[in-house]
């Protein structure tokens, strides 16, 4: 990729570029494996079903999984007058990945923290996302430099869709996460505890592999809404796999009800101007 200016012209292109954009989330994770690009991807689908103009940043430079999920494996960037354009995929939703930056796809992407800054800053400042109703950032486990320098260059997110599974190794970590967004100030929009359940395919019984409510627990404790339970689905897995977004194609399922449910506080930021003054919001259940 090659330069372009100064860091504080890249942020001040960024924020440019993201004016265009009215709501901008970040989805977070404080460890690997708790299905948090899943979550991610069909977040961004939902929204686009509902409408919605819809742009999916994948800021996981290291194991991107975004394309995979969507069918986008192979594509390769393209650029026009001089900005990069993202993937369009139809149905509302663009996509930028940095799987389509580089030639091989399963050689690994070997860079250290400034590296990794200057590619963030390119995606938010040389990609042309157009006018969008929301960007949802898939960012990769953990409280690094990635989601570091997302928030500091736009300096305006709405805030962050927090992922766990119900089981305390998950907990511990995600707690950074929600101490990590208290520090730079940056919303909470709610916790999503994902893997919350197995649904059999043949008798529809749920059985709490990973336990249940610790999600909602601990969201409760921090303060913060509570979005809801997502159970696992075989057909979650095979639709990842296949590069099939799932609320497309699984709408009547369990999973796809719950997702249509996280989305409704996200939806309402439309009647609040996209922004959250108060940081200290009282914690809800999905049963409230």
């Amino acid at each position: 990729m090659s330069q372009h200016g100064s860091m504080a012209d890249q942020t001040a292109a960024a924020k440019e570029r993201m004016g265009h954009v009215a709501h901008k989330i970040i989805v977070l994770s404080g460890k690997g494996g708790v299905g948090k690009s899943t979550v991610a991807v069909n977040l961004a689908v939902s929204l686009a079903l509902e409408g919605k103009r819809v742009g999916l940043l994948d800021i996981d430079l290291h194991g991107p999984t975004v394309p995979q999920l969507l069918g986008l494996r192979g594509q390769s960037m393209l650029t026009e007058a001089g900005v990069v354009l993202p993937i369009d995929v139809g149905d509302n939703i663009k996509v930028m990945s940095i799987d389509f930056w580089i030639a091989d796809q399963d050689g690994p992407v070997v860079w250290r923290g400034p590296m990794k800054a200057e590619i963030i800053q390119q995606f938010l400042s040389n990609v042309e996302w157009g006018e969008l109703d929301y960007l949802i950032i898939d960012s990769p486990p953990g409280t690094g430099d990635e989601p570091l320098t997302v928030v500091q260059t736009i300096g305006d997110l709405d805030g962050a869709v927090i992922v766990t599974t119900p089981q305390e190794t998950a907990l511990s970590n995600v707690r950074r996460s929600i101490n990590f967004c208290r520090l730079l100030e940056l919303p909470v929009l709610g916790v999503v505890e994902n893997v919350s359940g197995f649904v059999c395919p043949h008798c529809g019984e749920v059985t709490d592999v990973f336990g249940k409510g610790g999600g909602e627990t601990m969201a409760r404790k921090f303060g913060v809404p509570f979005l809801g339970r997502i159970p696992l689905e075989p057909q979650m897995a095979e639709a990842g796999d296949a590069g099939a977004p799932y609320m497309y194609h699984y709408s009547k399922t369990r999973a796809a009800a719950e997702f249509r449910k996280i989305i409704v506080p996200i939806l309402e930021l439309d009647n609040e101007d996209g922004r959250h003054d108060d940081k200290s919001r009282p914690a809800h259940s999905e049963n409230a």
